[in-house]
């Protein structure tokens, strides 16, 4: 149920949140609402692939 949760979310977040590794972004320079969202991303992929 947790997994499905998290893909569900991870697909929504795909679509809503911008894509710093196409923009090449450079993490030393990344402001803290960029830090936030790839934080954000990451932990929800990391749950959807893992549990």
């Amino acid at each position: 149920m947790k997994k499905k949760f998290f893909r569900l979310l991870a697909g929504i977040n795909k679509k809503l949140l911008p894509s710093y590794s196409k923009k090449r972004l450079d993490l030393a320079k990344a402001s803290n609402l960029q830090k936030a969202v790839i934080g954000w991303k990451l932990y929800v992929t990391k749950r959807a692939l893992g549990d």
